[in-house]
């Protein structure tokens, strides 16, 4: 990447996030400024798009669960919604077009059609990477949201394989055999260890298998989530996850900027681009309409609708191979780029502040709650614990152990993870399924008996969420807390957080005080 790109990139991201705002609605500004300025990309920068996006997908695999696709929630939430919009946006295309507005006017149904099917998608990129900053990938909301996500992708790969007119070839069947190859797979990643060889093993696997689905028609980045998803059962997937982190962020960056190198708007397709993002809450609300219809509780069906609330880059897809065809004038090609860009700053800003607005409007919401709930949607009780550990990780895990063994009391863990929530009833912890930002499940937990709340989850941001509930529900008791950044801890504690432990800081002193008796 030129260094103009990495200091344009760096100073409108460090900008925006100055002002509360996700750096990527910089990098989004630095690729259109670029572009006004006269600067032309070279083939690196989509190189570094496409290999931010196949890790994306990659560790959005290594975290899903494949049977969760299954779901009604899901597909029929994803199919549902789709064809409703599509239709929706058809309609209103030839009415627009009807009135005289610009770019609207040259619309049949057909190419109305597919703009309707470009503005379906939602971004799986800014939706995993917002939900990744907020550490809500495993809550339901964020399952929910990656499942329709899935969906959609594969629907926009059945469109570019048959708009490319090149059907897959008959050896693509052979891909139906990769379960095979798992024990092996799983074999060579345990033996990587924990250093340099982990992450370099995950972009093998990812580009390899990508490159693989190539050579039988398919597309790459359907290859990247599918080894991903295969491998999600191993120990170390999320370790591989965490170890791929910056690097996929890093290359995301060029992702953001190519959107503003697509072309230069004008006014005009500004205003085009503008009445599409204006259609952004109808978008969101549709999602969240059918999601209750479909039974999920309102507070899930509200938080995945609002990390949905966005246009998708496959939308790009689809304007580009409709202009390729003639099927779209290639002005639209610009104004969906600029409609995805507008919907990318909708979707920070709203979701940056989605658990405030249910919280707001949460008596609103709850009226379109279905009478029925899902089996995914339990509130279980607490028993009488004088404990809670929330956030069954390692830290949560070592801190359960710890006060129910060494200090005889009755604790109670609490954790988002299904799987994970499984694995520890398996070990015989008591461990219940629960949301800590969410103030439906403490109205359902009694807190009389509790003495002392110990938050072990690694975003501070959600601890600061989970204490705004506790308030909001009257709780007296003590709470306790982890940080990685001394900024961190000063914020956790000015957020009323009784104790603070920073494990990095203070790993020397747990160190000390666990082998303190081989110095007797």
């Amino acid at each position: 990447m030129d260094y103009i790109w990495i200091a344009v990139a760096f100073i409108f991201g460090f900008i925006v996030k100055q002002v509360g705002l996700p750096p990527l609605i910089g990098y989004l500004a630095a690729g259109f400024g670029l572009h006004a300025l006269g600067v032309q990309p070279d083939a690196s920068l989509q190189t570094l798009s496409d290999l931010g996006i196949t890790l994306l997908l990659f560790t959005i695999g290594l975290k899903l669960n494949i049977r969760s696709l299954f779901k009604t929630e899901i597909w029929g939430g994803a199919s549902g919604h789709m064809l409703v919009i599509v239709l929706l946006t058809t309609l209103n295309s030839l009415i627009l077009g009807y009135l005289g507005l610009k770019y609207f006017t040259d619309l049949n149904w057909q190419s109305a059609a597919l703009i309707g099917f470009a503005v379906s998608f939602s971004s799986t990129v800014c939706a995993i990477k917002i939900l990744e900053e907020r550490g809500e990938l495993r809550a339901r909301h964020g399952q929910v949201a990656i499942g329709i996500l899935v969906i959609q992708d594969i629907a926009a790969v059945i469109f570019v394989t048959l708009a490319s007119g090149k059907a897959p070839s008959v050896w693509a069947f052979t891909l139906l055999a990769l379960p095979l190859l798992v024990p092996i797979l799983d074999r060579v990643l345990q033996r990587c260890g924990h250093g340099e060889m982990l992450p370099l093993a995950g972009f093998f696997f990812a580009l390899s298998f990508g490159e693989l689905f190539e050579l039988v028609g398919l597309k790459a980045h359907l290859g990247a989530i599918v080894i991903g998803a295969l491998l999600s059962g191993h120990d170390k997937a999320t370790e591989l996850s965490k170890s791929l982190l910056s690097f996929k962020d890093i290359f995301l960056i060029g992702f953001f900027l190519s959107i503003g190198f697509t072309a230069l708007p004008t006014t005009d397709m500004l205003g085009a681009a503008m009445i599409m993002a204006i259609a952004l809450p109808i978008k969101a609300g549709l999602f969240f309409v059918w999601l209750t219809y479909l039974k999920l509780r309102s507070r899930t069906a509200f938080l995945s609708a609002i990390s949905l609330a966005n246009y998708s880059e496959f939308g790009l897809i689809v304007c580009s191979i409709s202009v390729t065809y003639n099927l779209l004038t290639k002005e639209w090609l610009v104004i969906m780029a600029l409609a995805v860009s507008l919907s990318f700053v909708f979707s920070a800003v709203m979701n940056a502040n989605a658990h405030s607005l249910y919280s707001r409007w949460s008596k609103h919401i709850k009226r379109f709650e279905h009478v029925e709930r899902l089996p995914e949607d339990p509130f279980p009780e607490s028993g009488n614990a004088t404990v809670l550990v929330i956030g069954m990780g390692r830290v949560g895990m070592g801190a359960y152990d710890a006060f129910r063994h060494h200090l005889q009391k009755n604790v109670c863990g609490i954790d988002v993870d299904k799987e994970r929530v499984k694995k520890q009833q398996q070990a015989g912890r008591n461990v219940i399924l629960g949301d800590a930002e969410d103030p439906d499940f403490w109205a359902h937990i009694n807190l009389q008996s509790i003495r002392l709340i110990i938050f072990s989850m690694p975003n501070y941001l959600d601890t600061l969420e989970a204490v705004k509930q506790l308030k909001h529900v009257g709780y007296q008791g003590k709470t306790a807390g982890i940080s990685q950044y001394d900024d961190q801890k000063a914020i956790l504690l000015e957020a009323g957080i009784d104790e603070v432990f920073n494990y990095f800081a203070e790993v020397g002193t747990g160190l000390a005080e666990q082998s303190i008796h081989l110095a007797e």
